[in-house]
């Protein structure tokens, strides 16, 4: 056996077996069904509290609750912390409490950290203050940063007074950055060595380390003074000669990132590029940290949830159980858009009463125009939003495609309102205005899926302008513009062709 094949050998027996993604779903099963038995113990000691063995009734019912609270206990700790923080944003919030409770106080850190933003205030705020400080003392710095801003300031404070003042630098740098930049995202855990030193020595030193920070799969090459000179890969690293030094194997040519870099732009070079890791740099050039692409799924996942939303017009992340008032304020103010689009639709329609008197079939018709203009222009906006996340619309690009997308709505306008109109004309045929009505439905619907079509563009390209996120209230809108203008143009067309 070589030198090389014993720390291999070595490190893979220290590989976990692979985890079952089912995991969590049937733990959230189990520990549903014990908790539904729990309360059925309870419900009947209640009943039986004044009977002649009311003592034996509830040492069962102790007996009973210590039973399940065990099996609770047995079935959390088998599972990893992203799978406990999946089965605590499952359960109402007495029951998330209870199981919260039965969670070794070692592994509360890990699991704050891996909580949704609403879910982890109830955690911490069933928490008192030595439960708090102990949780954060077992976080790192950049893990300690991401929950900061939901731990109370004086926990934060006291958190502080216990690290050295390497890792008290670090957490200090994490909070400075802005919330959605690498800066905040990055790992300060890195692996560096000198270009002058041969392969073999870089060896000897990564066996040093009990374990390599997650996703090492390159150590990163300084100067004496911690400024970036290259990479070099684990790969370059175990398939040339240990006599080889550094210099002449290590890559100089490399994705870089800087602290304050957009995060999202950054998954998107990660996905472009097949990353797994890449360092992060200050403005003078030099190592700060490094950005995995674990931290990178956390950005498209927490992007994407937030697109959708913002689509619906929900102003933040909610907690599936939280109160009912709480949800519904969340929900209040696009909401009240909505009513009030309603509204100023209802009043188009009432311009046009006299016309609807006189052609009732109008009526039947008119969530026709305006249902198929308001799917058209979603397909729109849908995939403008998802190129604009991706970085590909452009100032030189966006005219092309405002008019490839109305070309597409002409034509789909054509299409589908022949076939609209030659429906109304069949279903009207033996009405006197039967040809007319199927001119104008089909009038209609070209201009109506054009506007949406307009609509479905201008409404990201707006809020983009405007700094503000492409999908937020988009669908409520849209839907505003195509009702709305929709039964404008149906009602207005039938005017000019009936009256």
């Amino acid at each position: 056996m070589t030198e090389l094949e014993t720390p291999l050998r070595e490190a893979a027996r220290d590989i976990s077996p692979p985890r079952d993604p089912d995991a969590a779903q049937r733990a959230l099963v189990r520990v549903q069904e014990l908790l539904r038995r729990q309360r059925i113990v309870e419900q009947v000691t209640q009943r039986q509290r004044y009977a002649e063995d009311e003592k034996r009734h509830e040492l069962v019912a102790l007996l009973t609750h210590k039973q399940h609270e065990a099996e609770m206990r047995s079935v959390v700790e088998q599972l990893h912390p992203a799978d406990v923080a999946y089965l605590l944003e499952a359960l109402p919030l007495e029951d998330r409490l209870t199981v919260w409770d039965l969670v070794k106080a070692d592994r509360d850190g890990d699991i704050l950290v891996e909580v949704s933003d609403a879910v982890r205030e109830t955690l911490i705020a069933s928490m008192d203050r030595e439960e708090l400080v102990a949780a954060a003392e077992q976080l790192d710095a950049d893990e300690l940063a991401d929950i900061a801003a939901d731990l109370p300031q004086e926990v934060i404070e006291e958190v502080k007074e216990g690290l050295s003042l390497e890792e008290r630098e670090d957490l200090q740098t994490a909070m400075s950055y802005p919330e959605h930049s690498v800066g905040a995202r990055m790992d300060f855990d890195t692996v560096t060595v000198r270009d002058d030193v041969t392969l073999e020595v870089v060896l000897r030193y990564l066996r040093r380390f009990e374990q390599l920070p997650d996703h090492t799969d390159q150590v990163f090459i300084v100067d004496r003074d911690d400024y970036l000179k290259g990479s070099l890969s684990i790969n370059r690293l175990l398939v040339n000669e240990p006599e080889v030094e550094v210099a002449q194997v290590m890559e100089t040519e490399m994705f870089t990132l800087h602290a304050e870099d957009d995060a999202s732009e950054a998954a998107q070079a990660f996905e472009r590029y097949d990353l797994v890791s890449a360092p992060v740099v200050d403005r003078r050039g030099r190592l700060i940290g490094r950005l995995t692409v674990a931290e990178v799924v956390d950005v498209i996942r927490e992007e994407s949830e937030e697109q959708v939303l913002a689509k619906a017009g929900l102003r933040e992340e909610e907690d599936l159980f939280s109160s009912v008032w709480k949800s519904a304020k969340n929900r209040w103010l696009w909401l009240a858009v909505n009513m009030c689009t309603a509204f100023f639709a209802s009043r188009v329609i009432g311009a046009f009463e006299g016309t609807i008197e006189k052609v009732v079939a109008l009526a039947a018709l008119m969530p026709i125009v305006a249902g198929i203009a308001g799917n058209s222009g979603n397909q729109t906006m849908t995939l403008l939003i998802r190129s604009i996340a991706l970085g590909q619309v452009t100032f030189d690009n966006a005219r092309r495609l405002v008019f490839k997308e109305v070309g597409i709505a002409l034509l789909n306008g054509l299409v589908w309102g022949s076939v609209a109109g030659l429906f109304a004309y069949l279903l009207y045929i033996n009405s006197p205005q039967g040809s007319l009505l199927g001119l104008v439905m089909c009038l209609a619907m070209v201009l109506n899926m054009l506007l949406g079509t307009c609509v479905g563009m201008a409404v990201p390209m707006l809020l983009q302008k405007l700094g503000r996120d492409p999908a937020m209230g988009s669908s409520v809108l849209l839907t505003f513009s195509t009702d709305s203008m929709g039964f404008f143009i149906f009602l207005g067309l039938a005017t000019l062709f009936f009256l």
